[in-house]
């Protein structure tokens, strides 16, 4: 046992300090974001919506998130990372107090979109900050600290928001989110002040190269909003179908989706160092982390055991595990040619995308067509990414045989 807790500390070293920063802001951000797993149930359960309303606003939500991701990449290029990151987390904070005093379908829809479009400013320029305080060598191990720290945030959230719902109100969740942006947003003054800290890896591109320019890039994003548009339906039509089709209650709902945030704490930085140093590609990982999102959602109709949604999440986590960090990892690598902030900007903007179509398509087929065939044609869709990143992974070396 202390050889296998040396091991796993050994996978944390060589980090810069920054970086760990970035994750501790990163942890208490997302610690509060107790309101998203559980926006579907409430918006249907204490606003009374239809599933249709819902997926309309979620599509708000997902075109408040491309804008957000947009106009962040654009104002990091222009003025930097760091006063981005400030004033999305600050900003955020106070929205998301308001948003629990918007009632009506249209005033949500708007509320929710402004919420996404501010809060959606930050990821690309946090992307840039992780490039910049990251050894090139370190690249994909910090990005898989952060989302450690996002799921270590969101395996306590959701456990942590069923109670708060069960105890006091939905309300409260608005407010819980509300401060820890303001927290977050405080802890990043004072410790990553860019006069007080200085970058490992300051990228600088004579000529740039445009985004939209990049092949197999675009190829990529392709890729990106239709694997989001998979995984996304954990966090809206899933939760309906474990509460309407098992009768779970918002308690274990929340234990059920926060063992997806501790599972990844616990194991994805092993087995990142480990795949790091294996001879599989970037692409082949995503490939293959694809696979088992797609095949966790064909496994729910072969059978009515409780257990199934168990090793559905189990499959979708490993999934995730794999798929996201090096995903991550492949978009930063190409935006070392071009404008990072463009490109990071890009990446955010595939998922969010995915939310604009994931969520209301995932309402609208499970109202229309029921849960069975939902899960039928999610996994069809996660076979076309798959395709995608077979044709990614062929041009890549065909493009490396004749350069």
């Amino acid at each position: 046992m202390k050889t296998l807790f040396t091991k796993y500390i050994n996978t944390f070293k060589g980090l810069s300090k920054e970086v760990w920063w970035l994750a501790l802001i990163t942890l208490i951000n997302r610690a509060g974001t107790m309101v998203i797993p559980f926006l579907s149930l409430y918006l249907t359960k204490s606003l009374d919506f239809s599933l249709n309303d819902v997926g309309w606003i979620m599509s708000a939500f997902g075109l408040g998130s491309v804008i957000g991701s947009w106009l962040g990449g654009k104002l990091t290029d222009k003025i930097g990372f760091y006063k981005v990151m400030v004033f999305s987390l600050l900003a955020t904070g106070i929205l998301f107090v308001v948003l629990q005093f918007l009632t009506t379908f249209v005033s949500f829809c708007i509320g929710i979109l402004l919420v996404m479009l501010i809060a959606d400013m930050f990821r690309p320029a946090m992307f840039v900050a992780l490039s910049a305080y990251s050894k090139p060598e370190n690249k994909t191990r910090s990005v898989t600290l952060i989302r450690l720290a996002i799921n270590l945030g969101f395996s306590a959230g959701p456990a942590i928001g069923g109670i708060i719902i069960t105890t006091l109100s939905y309300g409260g969740l608005f407010w819980v989110d509300g401060i820890t942006c303001t927290l977050a947003a405080l802890v990043l003054i004072n410790v990553l002040n860019p006069k007080t800290t200085k970058t490992l890896d300051d990228v600088s591109v004579s000529n740039p190269r445009s985004a939209y320019s990049d092949t197999p890039f675009l190829i990529f994003l392709g890729a990106m909003v239709l694997f989001g548009i998979v995984f996304l339906q954990y966090f809206s039509t899933m939760p309906l179908y474990y509460k309407d089709a098992h009768m779970l209650t918002e308690f274990e709902i929340g234990m059920l989706l926060g063992m997806n945030g501790f599972l990844i704490f616990v194991f994805e930085m092993p087995l990142i160092k480990w795949l790091e140093t294996s001879r599989f590609t970037k692409t082949g990982l995503m490939i293959f982390g694809a696979i088992l999102t797609g095949f966790s959602f064909i496994i729910l109709n072969l059978t009515t055991w409780m257990g199934v949604l168990v090793i559905g999440m189990l499959l979708a986590t490993v999934g995730e595990m794999i798929a996201f960090p090096f995903s991550n990892a492949f978009a930063m690598d190409r935006a070392k040619k071009g404008n990072q902030g463009e490109y990071m900007a890009l990446y955010s903007i595939s998922f969010s995308i995915a939310h604009i179509f994931g969520h209301n398509a995932g309402m609208r087929m499970v109202d229309g067509l029921g849960f069975d065939n939902t899960w039928y044609l999610i996994t069809v869709l996660a076979a076309f990414c798959i395709l995608l990143l077979v044709i990614l992974q062929q041009f890549l070396k065909a493009k490396k045989r004749f350069v």
